[in-house]
């Protein structure tokens, strides 16, 4: 009872919620605009999810093959934590003066900085995922002789996914976050801007166009909440429920 209670005011503030929204946006921001403002979201989403992929790519076979090596582990693990805790708003006028020197499209080249602190998500909790990889395991793969993709496929691969969801999930929200100031970069008089709702809340911000920055915030909500129910959760599902290896 008290559950249903509880749901029954969630959802009635989360209704009010979008109604002061949805009042406060509508007097200054058309049709066109919110159409706008949804397409620069999709781009965003888009090159998350590109990003997420190309370090799970990088990273994944290298925090399996640390995780495998408690020696290589322990000395990796604080030169990750140090870069995971550099401020990628040092590498701005870098970005920036090389965007403009060489000419270079930023939708592209910002996209590193969207990632640059949220990738290591990805590797601790590989490298995590690995290490508590059963011994036991290990010597029937090797006694089995399963090498190569096999061993990718069916072994390390299933046994790491769960603490992979975890570490991804983490650094898909971290991106949407970062995507805020690594999409619209100043340093001096020079701006880079890519496409993309971090740009459009960033330069709401310096207009002080407060309809804009609540549109671009509760369309980027919107999204996370979407990949988290329709993609996260349910990955984690699967992983607690069919990779557990406990």
């Amino acid at each position: 009872m008290l559950d249903v209670l509880w749901f029954g005011v969630i959802l009635a503030a989360s209704v009010y919620s979008f109604y002061l929204i949805v009042d406060f946006v509508r007097a200054s921001i058309t049709l066109d605009e919110f159409g706008a403002a949804l397409k620069l979201t999709t781009f965003t989403a888009i090159r998350v999810v590109a990003l997420i992929i190309i370090a799970s790519l990088i990273w994944v076979p290298i925090g399996v093959w640390i995780g495998l090596r408690p020696r290589v582990a322990e000395k990796a693990q604080p030169i990750a934590q140090f870069l995971a805790a550099f401020p990628a708003n040092v590498l701005f006028p870098i970005a920036v003066v090389g965007i403009l020197r060489f000419r270079l499209n930023p939708d592209i080249w910002l996209s590193a900085l969207i990632v640059f602190g949220t990738q290591w998500y990805i590797l601790f909790n590989v490298v995590a995922g690995a290490a508590a990889f059963p011994n036991d395991l290990r010597e029937v793969t090797q006694n089995f002789h399963i090498k190569g993709w096999g061993w990718w496929r069916n072994v390390i691969l299933p046994a790491i996914f769960p603490y992979y969801v975890t570490g991804a999930m983490t650094a898909s929200g971290g991106s949407w976050n970062a995507s805020i100031v690594a999409e619209y970069v100043k340093w001096g008089d020079d701006t880079v801007q890519a496409h993309g709702i971090g740009a459009y809340i960033a330069q709401a911000t310096a207009e002080g166009n407060y309809p804009k920055i609540v549109l671009g915030v509760a369309l980027m909500s919107v999204f996370v909440i979407l990949f988290n129910r329709l993609l996260w959760r349910r990955l984690s599902a699967y992983a607690e429920q069919r990779l557990r290896l406990s």
